[in-house]
C-alpha cells in the first residue's frame, strides 16, 4: 500500500471523536475503591462498637455524661484510624497501576499527532518506531518491524512482522498472521505503519483483563478460621449477656439500667474485638514492611499465606536473571574467549570490529546494546573513516541484517550479523567448515548463550538487490547471556534451609534454562520437563513427574495454569511468579501470585497478589521471611488476647454470682482495651523474627493461632491471674477496705498484670526477664503509657470520679505488688512447665 494510500484511511479528529464517544477510552478494567461512608459503616457494624454506642445511650439515659462522651470518642478514635488506614492502602495500588502504552503517534486527517494511548480509537493510523509500545490490536499495513511478544506468549525471541492486507483476521497471539501486532508489545527493530482494529477488552491483552476483574477473591485459611471463631464468641458473649441482664434484674434485684450496663460489660470483655484489630493491623503493617523491602500488596490477604509457601515457582528472565544482554563468549580465528573482565585477545580485534560495524549507532534491540556497549570498551579504533551507506535488513525470510559502508579509500566494505545458520549460509563455507560452526554453536547454546554468527565482505560493483548475492566471509561467533542476579544463589541456599522448594517456569530453550539453574545454584543436575512433554502426560502422571522437577520449559500459556492447578493438588501452598498477560490466569489461580511491577503488563499485575517492584527473587524470599513473622507474632498476640480477657471476664460476671459489688463497668474496660488494643497490635507486630524463622519447613495447611493448644494455654494464664485478683480482692475487703478503696489496687494489679502477660508470651522458651534476639521499640512505650495512665486517674479528682476510684494510699501500694508477684510466679511457672512443648509443636 503506498504512503498516499495510508493516509487516505485515516481518520478525521470529528470521526475519531465519534468513535471514542461510541467505544470509550483505550484502558483496561480496574478495581474501584470504596467510599469513605462504606469505610466507616464497616467498622460501625462491628459488634464491639455496637456494644460501645449501646453503653454511651445507658449512660446519657442515666446522666452520666463524662462516661458516654467517653465510650462515644473511643469509636470515634477507631473509625478515624481504621479509615485513613483503607485509604492509603488504596492510594499506594492506584498510583502504581499505569497504562502499557502512554502515548500514540496517529494520523489524523494530513497531520501526524502524538495522542495519549486511552485517546486512540478503531480505524486509527498508527506509525510504530524501535522501541515504541503498541496502544492497541492492529494490522501492519506498511514497513518492517519485529516486536517482542513475550509478555504476551512467553517466547523471549522476537517476532518479525510483515505487511498484509487491512481486512485479514487478526488472530492470536503467536499465531500464523505475520502482520498482526498486538497492545502491550514493543517493537525492538524497524518502522512500520499499522490500522487498529480493537482497543481496549476488546484486545488480546483485555479480554484476559477482563475476564480477571470479574473474578472472585478467596478468604486465606487464617480469616476463615477467625471468622468461625468471632462468630462463635459473639454468639456465647451476647447469650451470656443476656443472661447476666436478667440474673442481675429480676433476681438480684439490681435496677434495670444498672443491670444493662453489667451485661454490656460483660459483652464487652467476651466479644474478641481484638481479632479482628489483630488481623487488620498485621496485615497492613506487614504490607507496609514489605514496601519497603521493593515488595507492594495487592491483596493484603496474601501476607498471611507468604509464611506458608512451600513452592514456589518463579520465571527465568529478569527474576533470576538481569533482563539484560551481556557478551559472554567470542569466538573466532581459533581463538575462544570468555569474558571475565580483561581484555580480549588481539586474534578476535577483526571479530570485535565487524559485529560493531553490523550493528546500529543507537540501537534499541538488547543483543545490539550489549554488543555496542562492548565494543566501545574493548574494539580497536577503526582502520579507516567509513560512511554507512545503506542496510540490509532482517525479514522472516532472511534472519540476517547486513551494513554497505562507503571508505574514504572508494572500498565499500559488508558487515553481517545474524542467526548463525543464516550467516554460514551467506559465507562460501565447506561443508566440513559448516559443522564445526554448528558444532560450535550448539555448545554455546548448552551453557546458556544466544548466538549470532558474524561475517564481512568487499562489495565491487552495483549493490545487489538481495543479501543473497552478497559474497562475504565468515568472521567467527558472539555469544551473549542474561546474567544472573548477583543476590539469587544466597536467595536460593535461604530457600532450601526453609524448606521451599524452587521450581523454574519458561517460555525459553531447555539448554538455556537448564544452564542458568545450575549458574544460579538451583540445581547441579536439573531435571527438566517441556511443554511438548506436559502436553502429553495425564494429570495423575504430571503430578508424579512434578515431584522431582526443577525447570519447565517451552511452556505454552495454558499449561502454565495447569502446572500451578497440579502442585496445589499436592496439598502445598504454592506462589508463581510472571510478568505477561499469558502469566496471568496462573497468577490468579496460585495461592500466591507476584507479578513484575519494572517490566510486567497492568494485566498481570491486576491479577496478582504482590507486585514486585525491582523484579528481585531476593525480593520474594525477603517476603517469605516477613509472612513467617507475622504469623509467629499473630499466634503470640492471640494468646496474649484470650490470657488478658480471662480475668477481665471473672471480674464482670463472679461479682453477679456471688451477689456482690460489681467490680468492672463500661469505661473501665474501655480503658483497658486502650491498652490491649496497642499491645496486641502495635507491639506484638513489631517483635522481631526468630533467629530459626528461615530453618523450619513451612507450616501445614491446618495449622492456626487459634488451635486448642494455644487457646488452652492462653486460658491457663488468663484463669490464674483472675484467681490470684478475686483472692487477693477478697483479702483486701477482708482486711477492712471499702469496694472503692480496692478496686483502685484491683485495677492496676490487672494493668500491670497485662504487661508481664506481654513480656511472658513474647517468647515462651525463655524467661521474661532475660531476654534474647531483637529489641522490640514499642514495648517500652506501651508500658510507659500504661504507668502514665495509672499515675493520671489517680493524680486527677476528675478521673478517680469518672473510674469509681478512691485515693490511693501505701496499703493500697503493698497489695498491688503482692497481686504483682503472685501473677508473675504463675506466669513464670506455667510458661516452664508447657511453654516449651507449646512452641515446638505451633512450628511444626
Amino acid at each position: 500500500m503506498s504512503g498516499q494510500g495510508v493516509r487516505d484511511r485515516a481518520l478525521s479528529p470529528e470521526e475519531a471523536l465519534r468513535r471514542r464517544r461510541e467505544d470509550g477510552d483505550n484502558v483496561l478494567p480496574g478495581s474501584r475503591s470504596r467510599p469513605l461512608w462504606a469505610l466507616a459503616m464497616g467498622v460501625v457494624a462491628e459488634p464491639m462498637f455496637q456494644m460501645l454506642l449501646v453503653a454511651g445511650g445507658v449512660y446519657l439515659a442515666l446522666g452520666n455524661r463524662a462516661e458516654a462522651l467517653f465510650l462515644l470518642g473511643f469509636v470515634c478514635i477507631v473509625i478515624a484510624i481504621t479509615v485513613i488506614q483503607e485509604r492509603k492502602t488504596e492510594r499506594a495500588l492506584e498510583a502504581l497501576r499505569d497504562l502499557s502504552a502512554p502515548r500514540a503517534r496517529v494520523i489524523r486527517g494530513e497531520d501526524e499527532l502524538y495522542v495519549p494511548a486511552r485517546e486512540v480509537v478503531r480505524g486509527d493510523v498508527l506509525i510504530l518506531h524501535e522501541g515504541d509500545r503498541v496502544p492497541a490490536d492492529a494490522l501492519l499495513l506498511e514497513g518492517h518491524l519485529v516486536a517482542d511478544e513475550s509478555l504476551l506468549t512467553g517466547e523471549s525471541v522476537p517476532i518479525a512482522k510483515t505487511p498484509g492486507p487491512a481486512d485479514a483476521p487478526l488472530g492470536v497471539p503467536g499465531g500464523g498472521n505475520a502482520a498482526a501486532l498486538f497492545a502491550g508489545t514493543v517493537i525492538t527493530k524497524g518502522r512500520g505503519v499499522a490500522l487498529v482494529c480493537a482497543i481496549a477488552t476488546a484486545t488480546a491483552v483485555g479480554r484476559i483483563g477482563q475476564s480477571l476483574a470479574t473474578a472472585q477473591e478467596r478468604p486465606s485459611g487464617l480469616q476463615s478460621a477467625s471468622r468461625r471463631l468471632i462468630r462463635d464468641l459473639t454468639i456465647a458473649g451476647l447469650t451470656l449477656a443476656a443472661a447476666q441482664i436478667l440474673l442481675s434484674w429480676r433476681w438480684g434485684g439490681r435496677p434495670f439500667l444498672d443491670s444493662l450496663l453489667s451485661g454490656i460489660a460483660l459483652a464487652m470483655a467476651i466479644l474478641p474485638e481484638e481479632i479482628p484489630v489483630i488481623l487488620t493491623v498485621f496485615l497492613a503493617l506487614g504490607a507496609w514492611r514489605l514496601s519497603q523491602q521493593k515488595v507492594l500488596t495487592r491483596q493484603v490477604a496474601a501476607v498471611e499465606t507468604l509464611g506458608a509457601i512451600g513452592v514456589l515457582a518463579v520465571d527465568k528472565t529478569g527474576t533470576l536473571t538481569e533482563n539484560r544482554m551481556e557478551v559472554a563468549e567470542l569466538t573466532a580465528n581459533g581463538a575462544d574467549f570468555r569474558v571475565d573482565g580483561e581484555a580480549p585477545p588481539d586474534l578476535l580485534d577483526e571479530l570485535i570490529e565487524t559485529m560493531r560495524l553490523a550493528t546500529p549507532d543507537d540501537p534499541f534491540d538488547p543483543m545490539e546494546r550489549a554488543i555496542y556497549r562492548f565494543a566501545r570498551r574493548w574494539g580497536p579504533r577503526p582502520r579507516a573513516q567509513a560512511n554507512r551507506e545503506y542496510v540490509y535488513e532482517i525479514s522472516p525470510a532472511l534472519l540476517a541484517v547486513t551494513h554497505v559502508y562507503a571508505r574514504q579509500d572508494g572500498l565499500k566494505m559488508l558487515a553481517a550479523k545474524g542467526a548463525p545458520e543464516t550467516v554460514s549460509a551467506l559465507c562460501d563455507l565447506s561443508p566440513s567448515e559448516h559443522r564445526r560452526v554448528n558444532d560450535r554453536v550448539t555448545a554455546m547454546a548448552g551453557r546458556g548463550l544466544r548466538v549470532l554468527g558474524v561475517a564481512k565482505g568487499e562489495l565491487h560493483g552495483p549493490r545487489p538487490a538481495a543479501q543473497q548475492d552478497l559474497h562475504l566471509a565468515f568472521v567467527g561467533l558472539v555469544g551473549f547471556l542474561d546474567p544472573p542476579r548477583p543476590a539469587v544463589p544466597p536467595a536460593l541456599a535461604e530457600c532450601r534451609a526453609a524448606g521451599v522448594r524452587v521450581i523454574m517456569m519458561t517460555g525459553d530453550h531447555a539448554l538455556t534454562a537448564r544452564a542458568i539453574a545450575v549458574r544460579v545454584g538451583l540445581s547441579k543436575q536439573p531435571d527438566v520437563i517441556t511443554g511438548s512433554e506436559i502436553a502429553t502426560l495425564s494429570d495423575d502422571a504430571l503430578h508424579k513427574r512434578l515431584r522431582h522437577v526443577d525447570i519447565c520449559a517451552r511452556l505454552q500459556p495454558e499449561q502454565k495454569l495447569r502446572l500451578v492447578q497440579s502442585l496445589k493438588e499436592s496439598g502445598v501452598v504454592v506462589a508463581m511468579t510472571g510478568d505477561g498477560v499469558n502469566d496471568a490466569p496462573a497468577l490468579k489461580a496460585a495461592d500466591v501470585g507476584v507479578a513484575m511491577g519494572e517490566r510486567g503488563t497492568d494485566v498481570a499485575r491486576e491479577a496478582a497478589d504482590l507486585v514486585l517492584l525491582d523484579d528481585s527473587f531476593a525480593s520474594i524470599v525477603a517476603a517469605i521471611r516477613q509472612g513467617r513473622r507475622i504469623y509467629d507474632n499473630i499466634g503470640k498476640a492471640t494468646r496474649f488476647v484470650f490470657a488478658v480477657h480471662v480475668p477481665i471476664i471473672s471480674l464482670v460476671i463472679v461479682p453477679v454470682l456471688m451477689h456482690s459489688p460489681t467490680l468492672l463497668q463500661p469505661a473501665h474496660i474501655v480503658l483497658l482495651e486502650l491498652l490491649i488494643d496497642p499491645s496486641c497490635s502495635v507491639v506484638f507486630e513489631a517483635e522481631p523474627a526468630s533467629a530459626d524463622i528461615m530453618t523450619r519447613p513451612p507450616r501445614p495447611l491446618t495449622a492456626t493461632p487459634f488451635g486448642a493448644s494455644q487457646l488452652g494455654f492462653a486460658s491457663a494464664q488468663g484463669a490464674g491471674i483472675a484467681a490470684w485478683l478475686l483472692a487477693g480482692n477478697h483479702m483486701m475487703i477482708a482486711y477492712g477496705l471499702t469496694a472503692s478503696q480496692s478496686l483502685l489496687p484491683l485495677f492496676a494489679s490487672l494493668v500491670l498484670g497485662s504487661l508481664l502477660l506481654i513480656a511472658t508470651n513474647r517468647d515462651l522458651s525463655r524467661p521474661f526477664y532475660r531476654r534474647a534476639g531483637g529489641h522490640n521499640p514499642w514495648l517500652p512505650f506501651v508500658s510507659f503509657a500504661a504507668v502514665a495512665i495509672l499515675i493520671l486517674i489517680v493524680a486527677v479528682p476528675a478521673l478517680r470520679r469518672l473510674m469509681a476510684f478512691s485515693w490511693v494510699g501505701p496499703i493500697q501500694i503493698a497489695y498491688v505488688a503482692t497481686l504483682l508477684a503472685g501473677i508473675g510466679l504463675w506466669l513464670e511457672g506455667l510458661r516452664r512447665l508447657y511453654g516449651r512443648r507449646l512452641v515446638s509443636c505451633a512450628r511444626r
